[in-house]
């Protein structure tokens, strides 16, 4: 009985968190503390995620029979005498998420949905237009579908995204200060901060800036990728192996003439103990290569033979510092 009274009480704080989230006043805080909750324990995300498929299914099926809700997320427990705790944590989760679905629609609103991912990890996802995403280590994007709009936000990391086209609802991806534009197609973002990378596999999208100005707007296709840095604050259109779009899902990182500060950035998705780069100099040098998620260690073995820099483990932390810089006098 233990057990399904923490069931319960996890549903009832996820049903909580799935409101919270999808309010307008949100902060990145209240996505910080989301995401805390979810790592303290596993069952919480699984909770979480029950709450998200009963929202989905109100929100898409309309009347809905009470009574096979209830038989599918809260069955009767052996004990009948106890039956009752299980159907009224199921009615409060209806009334909490339930409630919300159907004010939500009839405000003409549209339907939001949180998706993340651990350190080292991938995570496949469906989403409810039928789009294909996989998500890289340690990432985070949210999803905002209304009947003439699909909205993707790409909070931090890297996806790829296999989308399904759909004329009368344009799918969009937001990293930062791009906005990717998908006109039917399979590609790649990974966002770096500000800092935004738009790897084509098939297909073709447009990409542009916050500015939305036509003078940094582009087009690209397979084969091609496009390259945002916020230090130069424009598009830089590139040539890529298409096959190489989304090379992590296969634990390779790739890089093409990347500052070294993105370089380890994406790399500390990967690594249970972060890099630290010691010296600002260093974060403008910048590296191309393959890095094996499964190897990284022994890139950082070879790093010192590429670019000026030395590694240390100290405190537990992996320190990159400045080979070139004289050590102090004293």
């Amino acid at each position: 009985m233990m057990a399904n009274t923490s069931q319960e009480q996890a549903l009832r704080v996820a049903a909580d968190w799935w409101v919270r989230l999808r309010d307008p006043a949100a902060t990145e805080r209240t996505t910080e503390q989301w995401l805390a909750w979810t790592d303290e324990d596993a069952g919480h995300l699984v909770a979480f995620e029950r709450v998200t498929e009963l929202a989905s299914r109100l929100q898409l099926l309309g009347e809905v029979s009470r009574e096979r809700l209830l038989a599918e997320f809260a069955p009767v427990t052996p004990a009948p005498r106890r039956w009752w705790v299980s159907a009224a944590a199921a009615a409060a989760l209806l009334l909490a998420v339930g409630g919300y679905v159907g004010w939500y629609a009839m405000q003409g609103a549209a339907s939001s949905q949180t998706y993340a991912s651990a350190v080292a990890a991938q995570r496949s996802i469906s989403l409810e237009d039928g789009t294909r995403v996989t998500l890289g280590g340690a990432t985070q994007l949210s999803t905002r579908f209304s009947h003439g709009r699909r909205l993707v936000e790409l909070t931090e990391g890297e996806a790829y995204f296999e989308v399904v086209h759909d004329a009368g609802r344009p799918f969009e991806v937001r990293a930062g200060d791009v906005t990717i534009e998908d006109i039917g197609t399979a590609f790649n973002v990974r966002r770096t901060g500000k800092y935004v990378t738009v790897a084509m596999a098939e297909g073709r999208v447009r990409v542009a800036d916050a500015s939305g100005g036509a003078h940094n707007s582009v087009e690209a296709v397979a084969g091609q990728s496009v390259v945002y840095d916020p230090a130069r604050a424009a598009m830089n259109l590139i040539s890529s192996d298409p096959a190489s779009a989304a090379a992590w899902r296969q634990a390779r990182l790739e890089f093409d003439n990347e500052p070294l500060s993105v370089v380890v950035a994406n790399i500390n998705r990967y690594r249970a103990q972060p890099l630290q780069i010691a010296d600002t100099d260093l974060k403008a040098l910048t590296f191309t290569g393959t890095v094996k998620t499964d190897a990284i260690d022994d890139w950082l073995h070879a790093l010192p033979q590429v670019l000026p820099l030395q590694v240390n483990d100290s405190g537990g932390q992996t320190v990159l510092s400045d080979a070139r810089r004289k050590p102090v006098q004293h």
